[in-house]
């Protein structure tokens, strides 16, 4: 039985993988959505084990399964989870809940395709980034084509703290994507690259806090 609560504050379940996704998303909801009631689910080791493993596997299902289920138990209106490497995981709990249920990604290859034809990705963890292809193809299919750097130096610096050298390492891999008519940055965690990549880049730079924050409450509203 979900927890009792006040109906009239959308509660936000936000399930991460990584702690720095964290300030990413929380930022974009003071912004986008500030009446919305965000709530922190951080298991970290998803990222660990999932980084062990070529594929998703059967643990990770469950895994997955398990937290939406813990979500709705404390009175969740929608779920955003945040890390980019699960979205099969996610989709498959997605279908066993009646609440909006939102993979990091959806929202913004949705923006990216209203943007042009040919899609460039910056990611930082590698495990991601056939699962998103993936994503994007089916989300997009023969109308687009994307064209992924990963950039795990990236993440390391983020992880011990340097969110400069992050954002100097991804700004400085945006000019091999120049003949992309927009950048996606793929991960909760690069959307704080944003102004660095964006003046090495001369076309759109899409994030996927803000097109998920925006996603999830047009969601609830409809």
């Amino acid at each position: 039985m979900a927890h009792d609560m006040d109906t009239t504050t959308p509660r936000i379940v936000l399930i991460h993988a990584v702690t720095v996704a964290i300030e990413p998303v929380c930022a974009a909801f003071a912004v986008r959505w500030p009446e919305a009631e965000v709530v922190n689910l951080l298991e970290d080791s998803l990222s660990r084990d999932r980084a062990a493993h070529a594929d998703l596997t059967p643990d990770m299902y469950r895994r997955f399964a398990t937290l939406t289920h813990y979500a709705t138990d404390i009175g969740a209106h929608g779920i955003l989870f945040t890390c980019s490497a699960f979205g099969d995981a996610i989709r498959t709990a997605a279908r066993h809940t009646a609440m909006p249920v939102l993979t990091p990604n959806e929202a913004m290859f949705e923006a990216a395709l209203g943007a042009g034809r040919r899609i460039g990705m910056l990611a930082t963890f590698e495990p991601s980034v056939a699962g998103m292809e993936e994503e994007f193809h089916a989300a997009a299919g023969d109308t687009a084509s994307i064209e992924s750097l990963c950039v795990p130096d990236a993440m390391a610096a983020l992880k011990a703290g340097d969110a400069d050298a992050h954002n100097r390492l991804l700004a400085q891999a945006a000019p091999r994507l120049a003949h992309c008519d927009a950048i996606m940055l793929a991960h909760f965690s690069t959307s704080r690259a944003l102004d660095a990549v964006s003046a090495a880049f001369d076309g759109p730079v899409l994030t996927s806090p803000a097109a998920a924050v925006d996603k999830i409450r047009r969601a609830l509203k409809s």
